[in-house]
């Protein structure tokens, strides 16, 4: 029952985003396919899916859905494309990278971020290769 009230608000999301001008599908589709609600803590669970930035912890934020989509159809990413993301964050960009089938190299300079981005990927089964440092 959770799940499927999250995919509604991620359909949600993705018509909006397709409203405010993304128009490549793939990207829609990854943004529809990553559970963003799975990359900020709980509490704010009920706003994962709104036109907003939301706290990460250590002053960072996850970036509003608008703005991963844009980058992200910016990039013009293709399979096998190497992509090096400096500041992984939560990881949720780097999701959507890896649901492109991006080969994605991130770095973090926060240890509990890239600690926390790696079992989030993992959990979920995205392939990146996340470091922790000084980028």
């Amino acid at each position: 029952m959770i799940d499927m009230h999250y995919q509604k608000k991620r359909e949600t999301m993705v018509s909006r985003l397709r409203e405010m001008g993304i128009v490549d599908n793939t990207v829609l589709q990854a943004m529809a396919r990553v559970p963003r609600h799975q990359f900020i803590a709980e509490a704010f669970s009920h706003q994962a899916y709104d036109e907003k930035a939301l706290p990460i912890g250590y002053g960072q934020t996850i970036s509003h859905p608008y703005t991963v989509a844009r980058m992200t159809e910016e990039l013009n990413v293709n399979p096998g494309d190497k992509i090096l993301e400096i500041g992984t964050g939560s990881g949720y960009q780097a999701a959507i990278l890896a649901e492109l089938k991006a080969q994605l190299f991130t770095i973090e300079i926060k240890k509990p971020l890239s600690d926390k981005a790696r079992l989030i990927m993992d959990t979920l089964g995205y392939r990146a290769a996340i470091r922790c440092g000084d980028g």
